[in-house]
């Protein structure tokens, strides 16, 4: 039986030429292609000198574009997003009603330079995990598992996006679903092993722990850790306070079932884990991930998955 190497990142470009795949080698061929053509053309009516004064910076721009990489993504595309970014509107209104009011018209698309204090209409959190939103209902957070949807078979995609289909499909009130991606501290790892390691009963055991605690500080030096973590958040907009848990407490129950079908565990959030959610979100430079969330099967990657995706629906 042929055995065929797959490589750990399965959204890698195939490679053409010399490790290049088709996009770098536009990148870089195309600007070559219209040096060479220019160079042809002017027949030696400009000194090497002059005309390597201009090419050289050209096609160096051209390889930087191609080969270099921030945050897991190409150069030409964080160009790409920067400038979609700066085309794009840029303004903040309150929404107080339904539908949303219009923005007026002599509103401009610059922002203050300081953003907006950040007001969440969260009144408490009870031990279960039901935030009390005043006069906005309530609401209740899952902790979603990933699934590995690109290493399986055609049959069992299906079976998933069937499952998922399901429960979207099932659902009589808005939900949101959030994908967060933060970056993962080793620290406290490394001084949990440093610390255990002169308890071990044998030499070899302290020694195989001191070089595990190395290798996880420097991976935390070197790289850039990130874990995945997927949220869906229930509210119920009306009903009294037990009311409205009890409500949200049975449709986290059938989400629950309805995401496994799909191949997700879903479990509620308790009191601080979700206070821990909220405060991550706000702040998620400044916080470390909330404890008791990155489960065993938690997706722990490199810097290409870093993104941010809210959907509400």
């Amino acid at each position: 039986m042929a055995r065929v190497r797959m490589p750990a990142d399965i959204e890698r470009d195939d490679k053409l030429l010399a490790g290049l795949s088709a996009r770098q080698l536009l990148i870089i061929g195309v600007p070559g292609l219209g040096l060479w053509v220019l160079w042809s053309g002017l027949g030696g009516a400009v000194p090497l000198p002059v005309f390597g004064a201009v090419a050289i910076p050209v096609m160096g721009a051209a390889i930087a574009t191609a080969l270099v990489r921030r945050d897991g993504l190409s150069l030409d595309r964080l160009l790409a997003a920067a400038w979609r970014f700066a085309r794009s509107p840029k303004r903040r209104a309150t929404r107080t009603g339904t539908p949303a009011p219009e923005v007026p018209s002599w509103i401009t698309a610059h922002p203050d330079p300081f953003p907006a204090p950040l007001d969440l209409p969260v009144e408490a959190i009870g031990d279960d995990g039901v935030i009390d939103l005043g006069n906005q209902g309530a609401a209740v957070i899952l902790s979603c598992s990933t699934v590995n949807f690109s290493l399986r078979t055609e049959q069992e995609q299906d079976a998933l996006v069937s499952g998922f289909a399901s429960y979207l499909n099932s659902l009589s009130t808005p939900v949101q679903i959030l994908v967060r991606a933060e970056s993962v501290r080793l620290d406290p790892l490394v001084a949990a092993l440093d610390e255990a390691a002169p308890a071990l009963p044998h030499p070899a055991l302290e020694q195989a722990a001191r070089e595990h605690a190395d290798y996880l500080a420097d991976l935390a030096e070197s790289r850039d850790l990130l874990y995945r973590h997927v949220l869906l958040v229930l509210r119920e907009p009306s009903g009294n306070g037990r009311q409205a848990a009890a409500t949200l407490q049975r449709r986290a129950e059938d989400a629950a079932r309805a995401l496994a079908a799909a191949g997700s565990n879903a479990t509620v959030l308790d009191g601080p884990q979700a206070a821990a959610v909220l405060a991550s979100s706000t702040n998620p430079a400044g916080s470390a991930p909330p404890e008791g969330l990155a489960a065993p099967d938690a997706v722990i990657t490199g810097p290409h998955t870093t993104q941010n995706q809210e959907q509400e629906g």
